[in-house]
């Protein structure tokens, strides 16, 4: 478990497990906990012949490398910048850094797929979603391309926060007639394609809140009763990690699973500040 980031009305912990599952030989998932940059997110790469693993990895460390370049400019915790700045302003500039690093993560993963001879819309590729905290705003900024997600976990229920980016998604929400497309066919990914158009989102969030962030791993195979569950009887962050991991091997999951928990205490409450290796790393493995 790791304190993230601090502001005078909200804390943030976060603590994130991933694992390649019964049926894999390997783990193309990744995630990243950055405390200084208050960034949390989960990538699922594809691609085979590990591309995946170089795709998510790739992803995430492209996203906090970027963010990290541009801390600099007016800062959404307040505490540079305009100190007349309005909670739109502050919203509004961290909603452009994150859309740069999101289009940074896309570009360096594309031209690596036309280094390595592919058209477009080949070649491997990767969901991203995540969230940055403003603490400021006591919210979040969320960004999401893809199937992996956001849910917030707040007073017994459990929320999805995020869309499905899938051609399933969209029969089901056009009623289109005849037989669904496969659940996990995306229309968008990091990296195929030479532009991406991800989800942006700001959420508040209270003390108390509970934020998810799952590849489909986890969210494809176990009922969405079952998850809220085990969020309502376990409180501890590593513990229910580990807990979700054991639900998605229970409904014998055939894909890689990340789980990623994010929560927000009142500023001043006991922070367990204890680093928790969960078998992967805290940061993005270099591409």
């Amino acid at each position: 478990m790791r304190q993230v980031l601090v502001s005078a009305r909200l804390a943030m912990r976060a603590c994130g497990m991933s694992e390649a599952g019964e049926v894999r030989a390997h783990n193309e998932d990744r995630f990243v906990v950055d405390e200084a940059l208050g960034l949390v997110a989960v990538a699922d790469g594809m691609g085979g012949h590990m591309s995946g693993e170089v795709a998510s990895s790739g992803a995430l460390a492209a996203l906090a490398g970027s963010l990290a370049d541009h801390q600099d400019l007016p800062s959404s915790d307040g505490e540079a910048g305009d100190p007349d700045a309005t909670d739109l302003d502050l919203r509004w500039n961290g909603a452009v850094r994150l859309r740069r690093a999101v289009d940074r993560a896309n570009a360096l993963l594309y031209q690596e797929n036309r280094a390595q001879g592919h058209a477009d819309g080949d070649g491997m590729g990767s969901t991203l979603t995540g969230l940055q905290f403003l603490p400021a705003l006591g919210a979040v900024l969320s960004f999401h391309v893809g199937d992996s997600r956001l849910y917030r976990y707040r007073d017994g229920l459990l929320v999805q926060l995020t869309r499905d980016q899938t051609a399933y998604q969209l029969a089901l929400e056009s009623g289109a007639p005849g037989e669904l497309p496969p659940r996990n066919l995306l229309l968008q990914a990091i990296g195929p394609a030479p532009a991406v158009a991800p989800d942006f989102d700001c959420h508040e969030v209270r003390a108390g809140d509970l934020l998810l962030l799952c590849s489909d791993g986890l969210h494809g195979w176990v009922p969405h009763a079952e998850i809220a569950d085990l969020l309502h009887r376990e409180d501890e962050l590593h513990a229910a990690c580990a807990g979700l991991l054991a639900l998605s091997r229970r409904h014998a999951s055939r894909d890689n699973v990340t789980v990623l928990l994010a929560r927000f205490d009142a500023a001043g409450a006991h922070i367990d500040a204890k680093n928790i290796a969960a078998g992967a790393s805290s940061r993005p493995d270099p591409a």
